[in-house]
């Protein structure tokens, strides 16, 4: 019964993307382009509204689920590592059209050859694991 919250999160989280053309490739495509401003529009209102709400957990000390205070660590300054790391990742995501986000989406929607993508994603993050000691953090 614990596994239903997920569930329902993600059917929404899939509606959501689906209503709002992220989960389409030619969507990603004119945004890759420089065509087409709607992708960019969805991308800063997920950052706004993520700064926001990490604002105001931690203005207001909030507790999460079972009453423990949310502590959220200040990241690092940006180094070489997240500008290869944000290449990697945006070259993938040109290439292919999809973000990790609407791989499950697509492929309930019936587009069978993102399981191609979706494979590719977990032998990379199988690579990873093999790799991850040897890289530097």
């Amino acid at each position: 019964m614990n596994v239903v919250k997920y569930l329902i999160v993600g059917f929404i989280f899939g509606v959501v993307l689906t209503k709002a053309e992220a989960v389409s490739w030619y969507r990603i495509y004119e945004m890759f382009q420089f065509d087409s401003f709607h992708m960019y529009g969805i991308i800063m209102t997920a950052i706004a509204t993520g700064v926001l709400g990490i604002q105001i957990i931690k203005r207001t000390k909030m507790n999460d689920i079972k009453g423990l205070p949310i502590e959220i660590a200040d990241k690092e300054k940006g180094t070489f590592r997240y500008w290869i790391g944000g290449l990697i990742f945006g070259l993938g995501w040109a290439m292919v059209g999809s973000c990790p986000g609407p791989i499950f989406i697509l492929i309930g929607a019936g587009f069978m050859s993102i399981g191609f993508v979706l494979f590719g994603a977990l032998f990379g993050t199988f690579l990873y694991g093999l790799i991850k000691d040897k890289l530097p953090h």
